[in-house]
């Protein structure tokens, strides 16, 4: 079981860990501030909950399972996944009022033509 539990924290951290650092090589090659924005989405949705995750695990293992880190685990899991999305769209609706320059491509007044 400890073998086990060791593998799923070091996927997990490693899985979170890849997530954020492909997301940054990302934004580096993006364009305008809405494709940054975007670029940034998968870091703060799925790479740390997975980072979380690994350290939530790697508590069970050290000090054993208890229901107050449980439901820190949950709150925290929940306002990572809830707060990336309204600060992406709040980051993407300043850009956009602010009149930064958009690429073509993401545009959202040439796509509505």
């Amino acid at each position: 079981m400890e073998l086990v539990l060791s593998i799923l924290v070091s996927v997990f951290a490693v899985s979170g860990a890849l997530c954020v650092l492909i997301s940054a090589v990302s934004m580096l090659h993006a364009t305008d501030a809405l494709t940054r924005i975007n670029a940034l989405s998968p870091a703060t949705g799925l790479g740390l909950p997975l980072i979380v995750t690994a350290a939530y695990l790697y508590q069970i293992y050290a000090d054993g399972f208890d229901w107050v880190h449980l439901i820190q685990y949950a709150i925290t899991v929940m306002a990572l996944v809830i707060v990336s999305s309204v600060g992406s769209n709040a980051l993407a609706r300043a850009a956009y009022l602010s009149g930064a320059e958009a690429d073509p491509a993401t545009d959202p007044q040439d796509l509505a033509r």
